[in-house]
């Protein structure tokens, strides 16, 4: 295993208390909980706040997207796991300013009922919560069962707009809907060329041929729906988009984000290259890449990899995504 690292079991606390340190503007940790981490600054005024988390192993999922004012407060797991609903409670009250909070987090089982159980408990303190899940990923669950499926880099078009509209001071249950609205309107697929490898295990999470691909990997590792040689990238968009395209039934004339993800060890050039290919295809079916966002946006530490997500506009959600396009990549 090649990493840079101390103790292995102490890796994802080392690498939170050195975000913490080189932002310290932007971040603070809550004094009773190492693992809760919130904005540095308080709003002007009360306004909806918004709390995410998750796993670490993610960057700029999850905490990334409070250091850039996407979120107000995350509460942060062990590598791959789910933060504790004590943790997320912490977060909570200290984001509250009376105009409740929004969860915003991806859909998996742990985070489901951890966050669930915090939303319980926040009710005890007056505070009012509302949960927007993401699940973009089409692979991970047939379109009959889309409440099955895994979130993925496509839940960062729900940060930017939830982020915007609570600070416009929009009501929680606006700032949910919004979220809500975007994430049923976003669908993203991924592929993966190796797995990661978690600092305590010192092996990959699974194993991939020099000259094979993996479609539909989850960002954790989860099995894909297709291994294969490996293609051109001409050619991999030609299977990716379409279904895509297919699942949010997009016509001439219509208007997308797109989002090419870098999963932690694929370079900028590589995603580029994938970005060229999504264009085209595209153009060919006169759908219009409106807003367009390339780099790394929801990771699995060295994984190479990338995902696809692509978001259908509409008069809705157009102005939030093109105020957004100036804070494409959290730390």
């Amino acid at each position: 295993m090649r990493k840079f690292l101390n103790d292995p079991e102490r890796f994802a606390d080392e690498a939170l208390e050195g975000l913490l340190l080189a932002h310290p503007g932007q971040v603070r940790r809550l004094p009773d909980e190492p693992r809760a981490v919130v904005r540095a600054d308080r709003p002007e005024r009360p306004r909806v706040a918004i709390a995410t988390g998750g796993g670490s192993g993610h960057l700029p999922l999850f905490v990334g997207y409070v250091v850039r004012g996407l979120a107000d407060g995350c509460s942060v797991g062990n590598m791959f796991a789910s933060p504790s609903a004590d943790v997320m409670l912490s977060v909570t009250r200290a984001i509250d300013t009376g105009e409740g909070v929004l969860y915003l987090y991806g859909n998996y089982g742990g985070d489901r009922i951890n966050f669930e159980a915090a939303a319980d408990l926040a009710s005890d303190y007056g505070i009012t919560v509302e949960s927007v899940r993401g699940a973009d990923d089409i692979l991970s669950a047939p379109a009959e069962q889309a409440d099955q499926r895994r979130g993925i880099a496509g839940i960062f078009f729900g940060y930017a707009v939830a982020g915007l509209a609570a600070r416009a001071g929009r009501s929680l249950a606006d700032v949910a809907a919004l979220a809500r609205h975007t994430l049923d309107r976003t669908r993203s697929i991924g592929v993966a060329l190796s797995g990661a490898i978690l600092p305590t295990v010192g092996t990959p999470n699974f194993a991939l041929a020099a000259d094979e691909m993996e479609i539909g990997t989850g960002i954790h590792g989860e099995p894909g729906t297709r291994r294969g040689p490996l293609v051109t990238v001409d050619e991999l968009a030609h299977e990716m988009v379409p279904q895509l395209v297919a699942e949010l039934s997009l016509a001439a004339g219509d208007e997308v984000a797109v989002l090419v993800n870098g999963l932690g060890a694929t370079p900028r050039e590589e995603l580029y290259i994938i970005y060229r290919a999504v264009h085209q295809l595209l153009e060919k079916a006169r759908i219009v890449p409106r807003h367009v966002f390339v780099g790394e946006y929801a990771t699995s530490l060295e994984m190479a990899g990338a995902s696809i997500s692509l978001l259908h506009l509409d008069e809705t959600i157009e102005p939030l995504i093109a105020a957004a396009t100036a804070s494409q990549a959290p730390a």
